[in-house]
């Protein structure tokens, strides 16, 4: 058996329930290695949208970087991973994704991926969008990026948050093959 890597980016847009519903299944599934970059502003609205607190969130992952080690693993192309999601994804981030800037570790470990022709997800998580914003996701989309905006589908008639996080982490997670055992899918059932 072999361990996949997986990069979860957290940045500080509002989706914090998302994030940590990512975490928990990545973490928990012993095929993969989760690494956290975990922005400064993540933190602080981790702080206002969940009970999970940072350093909790961190111990769920084999390892853990601050945005500012640049000399991280995930800043490197010779460091193999599986794929890498930005959730929930700034605009802010998105803007320095998709113009390849690298001035964190979470724009620099995105940059690579997508250098490297590895699956990226970016999660936005803004309403509404503006014509910056559009651009911006059009030009993450046309670099390599896949775009999952987290847009709970009600089919599954959700009855808690829970629900409406498991939907968007799922959809997140098929999109990088991984099995998971969150939520419901169209017709199954």
């Amino acid at each position: 058996m072999s361990i996949k890597r997986i990069v979860l980016a957290v940045t500080g847009a509002s989706g914090m329930p998302y994030a940590v519903t990512l975490a928990r299944e990545i973490s928990e599934n012993p095929e993969l290695e989760l690494h956290l970059i975990l922005s400064e502003a993540a933190k602080q609205v981790l702080a206002l949208e969940s009970d999970v607190q940072a350093d909790e969130l961190a111990a769920m992952a084999t390892a853990a970087y601050s945005q500012h080690d640049l000399a991280a693993g995930p800043a490197s192309g010779s460091w193999r991973h599986a794929g890498m999601i930005v959730c929930p994804c700034s605009m802010a981030s998105l803007a320095a994704i998709a113009g390849g800037l690298g001035s964190n570790l979470i724009h620099r470990a995105a940059d690579v991926t997508l250098k490297e022709g590895r699956k990226l997800v970016l999660v936005p998580r803004e309403a509404p969008f503006n014509e910056i914003h559009l651009r911006n996701l059009l030009a993450a989309k046309q670099a390599g990026a896949a775009i999952m905006p987290a847009c709970p589908g009600f089919y599954s008639r959700p009855q808690t948050i829970e629900d409406l996080t498991d939907f968007v982490a799922a959809r997140v997670l098929d999109l990088l093959d991984i099995p998971h055992g969150l939520g419901k899918r169209w017709k199954d059932g």
